[in-house]
């Protein structure tokens, strides 16, 4: 999940050692956003080959969340 923590780190604009799967984005005044709601499917999408549907993504409160949406999305 490095991919997905360098690449969301860019996305929130803050140290990546920051991002963990307790992170939660009301903590941080993080703009969990359209545009980062977005940004983050292509992150997804160029690291894991995986498409996540925006409605989940809408849904997740912490980076878990999304870290659990690619464990779901890759099972058979």
């Amino acid at each position: 999940m490095r991919a997905l923590h360098e690449g969301l780190a860019e996305i929130f604009e803050i140290p990546v050692d920051d991002i963990k799967p307790e992170l939660s984005f009301d903590s941080l005044d993080i703009a969990w956003d359209s545009l980062a709601i977005i940004s983050t499917i292509a992150l997804v999408d160029d690291s894991f080959n995986v498409i996540l549907n925006g409605k989940s993504l809408d849904s997740c409160k912490t980076v878990g969340d999304i870290e659990n949406l690619i464990r779901k999305a890759k099972e058979p």
